[in-house]
């Protein structure tokens, strides 16, 4: 595996030679170092596609995580695979999505540590001075720094794949076209995954607008930004501007902020919003945009009538699409719609040698879905044996905000939806010593139990770290560990986990009958 230290000389030379025009080609900017770097692994300038070996056992369409995920794991097996890229190889996750994101992310909590440590007998002078070109071309130095893991040389050269750059398209059940070669496949993997989604607004084309694509090329900061969409990336982002010194305004559409997360944490979301400075517009709708005089003049309608909000850069976070336009999916007999390819249980399309995996057929839209998903289609297409089923996965979720907001299984209303009577057990974050120790009291742990058990159906946590959190639930309800079980896990003291346990210790105290009681209390008289 090569890094940004061990690049060929032929490479260096090439990537501080590469003009904007080129990275602008690919969406990315500004041309510094960095992007150059970075394009470097994941779309080479001069790449030669290979010439095709004969019938492949798997073609890969898409080199986002699912793709990466399905050929890496098939040319490690000693697959003769291709892989089919026609933009950045990385997909969403290294480029526009988790990478740069969680980069930003953790420049806005750092500034926001800063403007906090008063409360922590720690005072600072002045106001917080936020660079924000340096905040940015860190992001862009750690996503090239992470780009050798993605790249097209290590797909090459470590897993033996065929990496071929342009856009495919099938021309038949099994065979597919891409820069003028003919593929033919045994078994193929459509991972093309999905863009932002443009709702049709009037004026919104001539205003223009940023999405998570493009957002990651701002070198200067917005004064005033306004994110339409209350949902994951538009909570993410706009807590993160807001703390780096942006005037943000959200806008959604619902009555609440995360509308898929329990009502308890997406009120206390909103709570940490506006402390931070964010403006929440709920219930409220954007009609038209106009462009004004350099800035971007919003039409808003919501319950309390109409409004106008101005704002220098808007960033539409309402959602994404699934890239399935111009693959010639109808010539390979693989149904699809607006939710993308269809495929059953296994993940196979209506093709039966093709099979799809990640955004482009899942609505659970996160990498490491992508990733597990892609693991049960190397199983269900290369190999006999029982089938590896997608409903059969546990699968959990995490919004990084402050707190971040991490979510697995079932709620209170999935389960009453599905006919199964659960129990409720609630630990406060406040109750949480190593929470209080740091100042983060806000927030909380909820696991729901299947009633009269100890076995787990979900649960919600909303802390800082509720991401590393969730996992420990995670593990627990695929392998059966019940919540009274936890009672008997060890926790290093003091860490927020601790509230798993006290959680598991509330469940045990309740198995105490009137019965088991009285025979305690007994017992204990008689040893006096």
């Amino acid at each position: 595996m090569s890094d940004a230290g061990t690049l060929p000389r032929d490479t260096i030379d090439r990537a501080a030679t590469m003009d904007e025009h080129t990275l602008a080609a690919l969406d990315l900017a500004p041309a510094d170092e960095h992007n150059r770097r970075l394009v470097e692994h994941v779309h080479p300038p001069g790449w030669e596609n290979p010439v095709p070996r004969g019938r492949y056992n798997l073609v890969v369409i898409g080199a986002g995580t699912a793709g990466l995920v399905a050929a890496a794991g098939a040319g490690g097996l000693g697959a003769k695979v291709a892989l089919v890229e026609r933009h950045l190889m990385g997909g969403d996750c290294l480029n526009v999505g988790c990478v740069p994101s969680k980069a930003i992310i953790r420049s806005g909590r750092a500034a926001f540590d800063v403007r906090d440590a008063d409360r922590f007998g720690v005072r600072t002078t002045g106001v917080v001075d936020v660079d924000f070109a340096r905040v940015m071309e860190r992001v862009r130095k750690v996503r090239a720094d992470i780009a050798p893991h993605d790249s097209a040389r290590r797909f090459a050269d470590t897993y033996g794949v065929d990496v071929y750059f342009g856009g495919a398209r099938f021309t038949g059940r099994d065979t597919l076209e891409v820069d003028g070669r003919e593929l033919e496949f045994a078994r193929a993997v459509i991972a093309t995954g999905a863009r932002a989604a443009i709702p049709p607004i009037p004026g919104l084309a001539d205003a223009g607008y940023l999405t998570h694509h493009t957002l990651f090329n701002l070198t200067e900061p917005p004064r005033r930004l306004a994110v339409i969409g209350g949902g994951p990336i538009g909570c993410e982002l706009a807590q993160t501007f807001a703390r780096l010194g942006t005037e943000v305004a959200l806008v959604e559409t619902m009555d609440r902020v995360l509308p898929r997360e329990d009502p308890d944490a997406a009120d206390l979301l909103r709570a940490s919003l506006e402390r931070d400075g964010v403006r929440v517009r709920l219930g409220t709708a954007l009609t038209r945009v106009e462009g004004r005089a350099g800035a971007k003049v919003l039409h808003l309608a919501g319950a309390s009538g109409e409004e106008t909000l101005v704002a220098d850069e808007l960033l539409l976070a309402v959602g994404r699409v699934p890239n399935v336009e111009g693959l010639g999916l109808e010539t390979a007999g693989v149904e699809y719609g607006r939710s993308g390819v269809t495929v059953d249980d296994t993940l196979r399309t209506t093709n039966r040698r093709i099979y799809a995996s990640g955004d482009v057929c899942l609505d659970a839209k996160f990498t490491h879905v992508a990733d597990a998903a892609s693991r049960a289609v190397l199983q269900n297409a290369l190999f006999p044996g029982p089938a590896k089923r997608i409903s059969r996965l546990v699968i959990p979720r995490c919004i990084y905000t402050d707190p971040e907001i991490a979510h697995v299984g079932l709620s209170a209303g999935d389960a009453a939806d599905r006919g199964i009577e659960v129990e409720t057990w609630d630990v406060a974050m406040n109750d949480v010593d190593r929470a209080l120790a740091e100042g983060d009291g806000e927030g909380f742990l909820r696991v729901w139990t299947k009633a009269g058990t100890d076995e787990i159906v979900g649960a919600t946590i909303v802390a800082r770290h509720a991401g590393e959190m969730i996992s420990e639930i995670t593990t627990a309800m695929v392998t059966g560990l019940g919540l009274g079980g936890f009672a008997r896990v060890i926790h290093p003291y003091p860490t927020r986990t601790e509230a798993i346990r006290k959680a598991a210790d509330a469940f045990n105290r309740t198995r105490l009958t009137p019965v088991t009681t009285r025979l305690l209390d007994l017992w204990f008289r008689w040893r006096r």
